[in-house]
């Protein structure tokens, strides 16, 4: 069925019977062509402006956002990548984590997650909550580490470089965590996770001021703990 998309849209948005549109995001928010780290983008906004100009939907009708993170940071490709893991523990994270791309079969570059990354797409996005994916993948680690925030020639930066020469050239400031070292899969509550995993939610939720409320624990569609 064809059908102009921007007046069935807005008759759904603007009836007066509760309806909801769902809109997902294909690209992550650094591969936006405006705010990405350009020229490393895509052709397109990934960011939640795109659902306003490429759906044609007012402003006014965007409820909550959600944003998707993994609980480690990926890219494709070339460009900057400042938490980047280039030996054993990236290799690990690429292996068990399945990081290749789906089409090209390119391995994807691991590192530690980047929240001063998640931060910046947090401006630009305003997210109501975080669903994390792959926090299992961590399983096996001794230790992990979540970057929180940038230097540059020991002064520390108060926000995500708008230059990619910049951006190329940073210190990282990192909080190091306890592994939990063990399989969580089987959880389905918060509180079955292991007490360094819950830790390690909580201090994403710490840094970020947004609530995690999916955590992606294995590769079933099923294996995912909700929190109200």
């Amino acid at each position: 069925m064809v059908k102009d998309t921007v007046f069935l849209m807005n008759q759904v948005i603007n009836n007066p019977q509760p309806q909801f549109i769902i809109v997902e995001g294909a690209n992550a928010a650094m591969l936006d062509i405006d705010f990405g780290t350009y020229p490393y983008v895509t052709s397109s906004n990934c960011t939640v402006g795109g659902v306003l100009t490429g759906l044609g939907v007012p402003a006014r009708a965007i409820g909550d956002v959600f944003g998707v993170v993994k609980a480690y940071t990926t890219r494709v490709g070339d460009g900057p990548f400042p938490t980047e893991l280039t030996e054993e523990i990236g290799a690990g994270l690429q292996q068990r984590g399945a990081e290749f791309g789906v089409t090209t079969k390119r391995p994807r570059r691991c590192g530690w997650l980047d929240l001063v990354v998640v931060k910046y797409t947090h401006m630009l996005n305003g997210y109501s909550a975080l669903a994390m994916t792959k926090l299992d993948i961590l399983d096996a680690l001794d230790e992990i580490k979540i970057g929180v925030a940038y230097r540059h020639e020991g002064k520390l930066l108060d926000s995500f470089p708008a230059e990619l020469t910049l951006l190329d050239k940073v210190q990282v400031d990192y909080i190091t965590l306890k592994g939990w070292k063990q399989d969580i899969s089987a959880a389905r509550k918060f509180e079955d996770l292991p007490k360094e995993a819950l830790n390690y939610i909580q201090v994403v939720e710490e840094q970020l001021g947004v609530p995690v409320r999916w955590i992606g624990v294995g590769k079933k569609r099923d294996d995912v703990i909700e929190r109200q």
